[in-house]
């Protein structure tokens, strides 16, 4: 101290005596001066110091004058006051020594274990009530003086360190290093995303999309339809419209028919059926996919009408029958079939006419398989496998019976060949239907309206000539008969039935078949150049 070698023991200059305490790098030893440290004021640690002796407040210094601390002097510590900077003195103790930033309780051991070999603070160092308490060498700070020194470097730990350990950098250094990331971030940014744009594009050149494509579509509406639409028709039509499979021993054919009644009968063409026989089998397929065996009830080539009947079937559903006198040229009409075997086809069009006289069949040589029919004519395609299918008008009722059609090769035939639409199909009138079916039920077969009277089918005028007496070897106009006693005589041509003219003995047939037995027509005939009137009462035949 100030060149004087401290003897433990001795009072030192200053009065602290010196004892002997094992040698431990960087921890401070009681009364014993740092190295370097400026000597402490009693009571006052870190006290000023004048050439080497340290200046006591009220003592005289070297030279004589006393000192006196002043707080206007820089450094100049002054009693119960903290020197700037420092920790929190303890309770009698200004700017008492500090542990690790932690100041020791007076009585209490500081944290950490306690160093046997080191001096307790006593009440006379710490002024603690409880003396003789032992503090931990090991938490001593390494200089505990130069932490509060404020002519000292700042100590370790003084200022805020990385987790590294290196020294902080500047405001303007780390502005400098975020602008530097941040170029190097948009520079990396930039190539990534032109190697992604370019995958990308690749990969939309080669596949065409990025996952499967999604067309835009319309949303699900309401399944119901308007109750006179086409869809609405065959939806309230289908479940009574079937599909007859016809086999025999020699051919086999498809066609189509609909419920009459809940007992089971069901209308067709008589064309249809024909290929059964006497011991075929006719199989009939319902909408819904249930099958039943039937047999036939009644049929007449010469309408070209058939019902057969299936039993065991429940829940039948009977189309309603409209009336056909009231169909107008142009009416909407919906058909329904099994075109090709394609059970269930609906189709649609017009009334294109009606009371069209055609005849259909005559296969078998003797005429006795011909068809007169008075019919209406639709454009609503009718193709093989629609024969006795219902045609219906917008209230869903039936008002023909589809069985004929018009081929480009083959003439007017009945549609059980193999020749398509041209929009030329017809139909029988369902009143005429009607009354042949009720005939068919009842009694097994129908009646047919006659004149009496025998044509000349080989006739080439315009009309319908009666037979004349060596055309056939029968008479020609049968006695008692209708037209005899209308007044017809052999050779007389009709010219027309109830006004409407005819132009051959089929058209005759036709309208004659067109109304019922006991009907009253009036005929136009021409006789000797001149034309009468005649009253007839139609008479009947039963078909066989």
């Amino acid at each position: 101290m100030d060149g004087v070698p401290l003897v433990p023991g001795v009072p030192a200059a200053g009065g602290a005596a010196f004892e002997a305490s094992p040698s431990v790098p960087g921890t401070p030893v009681p009364g014993v001066a740092a190295p370097g440290a400026p000597p402490a004021l009693p009571g006052v640690v870190g006290g000023p110091v004048l050439d080497g002796v340290p200046l006591v407040p009220g003592v005289p210094a070297a030279g004589g004058a006393a000192f006196e601390a002043s707080p206007s002097v820089p450094g100049t510590p002054v009693p119960g006051v903290a020197a700037p900077g420092a920790p929190p003195a303890l309770p009698d103790v200004p700017g008492g020594p500090v542990f690790d930033g932690v100041p020791p309780v007076p009585g209490k051991p500081a944290v950490g274990a306690v160093d046997s070999e080191t001096p307790p603070l006593t009440s006379g160092a710490l002024g603690a009530p409880d003396p003789g308490i032992p503090v931990p060498a090991a938490e001593v700070p390494a200089d505990p003086w130069r932490r509060y020194d404020p002519w000292a470097a700042a100590p370790l730990g003084a200022g805020p360190l990385q987790q590294t350990g290196g020294a902080v950098l500047s405001v303007e250094q780390r502005r400098r290093r975020r602008r530097r990331g941040l170029v190097g971030g948009a520079l990396l940014l930039a190539l990534v995303s032109g190697a992604v744009g370019g995958g990308v594009g690749v990969h939309l050149e080669r596949s065409g999309g990025v996952g499967a494509v999604q067309l835009p579509q319309a949303p699900a509406e309401p399944g119901g339809r308007d109750a006179d639409s086409v869809a609405g028709i065959a939806a309230r039509a289908l479940p009574s419209v079937v599909t007859l499979h016809v086999s025999g021993s020699e051919e086999a054919g498809t066609g189509t028919g609909f419920v009459l009644d809940t007992r089971g009968h069901i209308l067709t063409n008589s064309h249809v059926v024909e290929p059964a026989g006497s011991g075929g089998e006719i199989s009939v397929v319902f909408n819904g996919g249930q099958t039943a065996k039937a047999e036939v009830v009644g049929k007449d080539s010469g309408y070209d009408l058939a019902v057969v009947r299936v039993t065991g079937v429940r829940g039948l559903r009977p189309l309603p029958l409209g009336n056909s006198d009231n169909v107008r040229v142009g009416d909407p009409v919906v058909a329904i079939g099994a075109p090709f075997d394609l059970e269930g086809t609906v189709t649609s069009g017009i009334i294109s006419a009606k009371e069209r006289p055609i005849t259909a069949g005559g296969e078998s040589g003797d005429a006795s398989d011909v068809s007169y029919v008075d019919a209406l004519q639709t454009d609503a395609p009718i193709n093989p496998g629609n024969s006795g299918g219902p045609l219906l008008d917008t209230r869903g009722q039936v008002i023909g019976i589809n069985s004929a059609i018009r081929s480009a090769a083959d003439g007017t035939d009945s549609d059980g060949g193999q020749s398509g639409s041209i929009g030329l199909g017809f139909a029988i009138p369902v009143n005429q239907g009607k009354r042949v079916a009720e005939e068919l039920i009842n009694t097994g077969r129908a009646t047919h309206p006659v004149i009496g009277v025998t044509l000349d089918m080989d006739y080439s005028g315009d009309g319908a000539r009666v037979g004349t007496d060596d055309s056939g070897g029968s008479a020609p106009v049968t006695a008692g008969g209708p037209g005899d006693r209308a007044g017809i005589r052999p050779g007389d041509v009709i010219t027309a039935v109830d006004g409407r003219r005819v132009h051959s003995g089929e058209e005759l047939i036709v309208k004659t078949r067109a109304h019922r037995p006991g009907d009253r027509l009036e005929l136009t005939v021409e006789r000797d150049g001149k034309e009468r009137t005649l009253s007839l009462v139609l008479g009947s035949s039963d078909s066989g």
